[in-house]
């Protein structure tokens, strides 16, 4: 076969009325996107589509006119409503042909457990006329290869345990042949400022895009990343490098500090390697985001190295019994205050000896907020030697997305500490 990945399209096809349910969700194709990526290879179409035979038959001849590999998983079970090989074999206009190897073999799987084989079974001895079947090791159903008219067509079964040993043992080294492709491939990641913010600041970058080389932006809540992605394909490789390497230092070089990490590490994990570099120590006192700050760092291998301590005062009895937060100020001030997060911050500092302490307290919601401190209030605090510091925040979002931004702002305000610190050659 002539065809090459890096000039077809290439589709996963997941077949199963229950995919189409909120009850079930479907993850295979995020197996084989990353197995694809292996070979420098990348999906086009992602398919879910219902066990009704027209609607597959109608799926499957879509996939065979802009596709020149079909990797389709589901629907080979013993069923009635297992349809595929029959969907597949009347869209190909060839025979299902009835192998007595493959029965015995289910027959074996099923004596070995002492159990008899159901007549269900006998309907998953039909293969396609002309096609190539993968042993299943780890389940009744057997995969087909097929090659027809210059395309590749793949059915496997759907059960993520049967499913994934055979792409790994049987697809990919059949696909390998058709040659890998170099991908050159760098995730930017931001915090600090909104998509349209960021893709303002980027708006040059898009003037001296080389050919083939994709720009994708991806926004979440205090978190934006910017994926790069160019496949070499020419005879002097170093002329792509160069080419990506340049539109990479452009976005940092525009958007500066905003980016914490240009090849894709979490926030936490950049902090923790400043941290360490520095031989210096965090602790953190924790209201709003209930453990999440500290569940972050710690998620890090190694986290032990830089983190003592963190607590969670998320009463204003325990922030005063914990930290010494003047109930006076409380009842003033209110917990969630400028004042009362510095404090959170000192107090943790000196409490754990650390060299820098966070502090968070605020709203999350759903309730709780008022016309003076609405839902999404959030004041994070920062101690250092040399004093302290807190900002005002007002994050929008559920419950989850707010403590999340708590926390991304949380850290972000020690990595722009920590970088200050090193530019100027200051104590911590």
């Amino acid at each position: 076969m002539k065809n090459r990945p890096e000039s077809r399209t290439i589709e996963f096809m997941a077949v199963g009325s229950e995919l189409l349910t909120p009850y079930f969700l479907e993850t295979n194709s995020l197996y084989i996107a990353e197995k694809l990526q292996e070979l420098g290879w990348q999906l086009s179409y992602k398919t879910v589509v219902s066990d009704r035979l027209e609607e597959l038959k109608q799926a499957i001849k879509i996939a065979r006119k802009r596709s020149w590999l079909i990797l389709v998983c589901g629907g080979l079970g013993p069923t009635d409503d297992d349809r595929t090989r029959r969907a597949t074999a009347e869209v190909l206009g060839r025979k299902l042909v009835f192998n007595r190897a493959i029965l015995d073999g289910i027959r074996k799987r099923f004596e070995s457990r002492g159990l008899r084989l159901p007549a269900s079974n006998r309907r998953q001895a039909y293969v396609i006329e002309g096609a190539e079947v993968l042993e299943n090791p780890n389940g009744t159903a057997p995969g087909l290869w097929l090659e027809d008219k210059n395309r590749v067509l793949v059915l496997l079964p759907g059960p993520p345990s049967e499913f994934k040993p055979m792409v790994e043992n049987l697809v990919l080294p059949r696909l390998e042949k058709f040659g890998r492709v170099r991908v050159l491939r760098s995730v930017i990641r931001i915090t600090g400022a909104g998509e349209s913010m960021v893709e303002d600041l980027i708006k040059p970058v898009y003037k001296v895009l080389p050919p083939g080389l994709q720009l994708i932006t991806l926004a979440s809540p205090a978190d934006i990343q910017i994926r790069l992605e160019m496949a070499i394909r020419c005879r002097r490789p170093e002329i792509d490098e160069k080419s990506f390497n340049r539109v990479k230092a452009k976005i940092i070089r525009l958007l500066g500090n905003l980016v914490y990490s240009s090849e894709g590490q979490p926030l936490e994990s950049v902090v923790g390697e400043k941290l360490r570099a520095g031989g210096w120590t965090l602790a953190c006192a924790e209201s709003c985001s209930g453990g999440l700050l500290a569940n972050r760092i710690t998620n890090i291998p190694g986290s032990s190295d830089y983190f003592l301590e963190g607590i969670v005062t998320y009463s204003n009895r325990s922030k005063t019994r914990e930290l010494g937060i003047p109930e006076r100020l409380i009842k003033d001030k209110g917990a969630v205050s400028e004042q009362v997060a510095r404090l959170m911050a000192e107090r943790m500092r000196a409490r754990s000896g650390a060299d820098f302490a966070l502090s968070t307290t605020g709203i999350a919601g759903p309730g709780g907020g008022s016309p003076d401190k609405p839902v999404g209030l959030v004041y994070v605090g920062l101690a250092f030697a040399s004093g302290s510091a807190v900002t005002r925040n007002l994050f929008r979002g559920s419950r989850e997305q707010v403590k999340f931004q708590t926390t991304q702002k949380a850290l972000d305000m020690l990595r722009l500490k920590l970088m200050e610190i090193k530019k100027e050659g200051l104590p911590a």
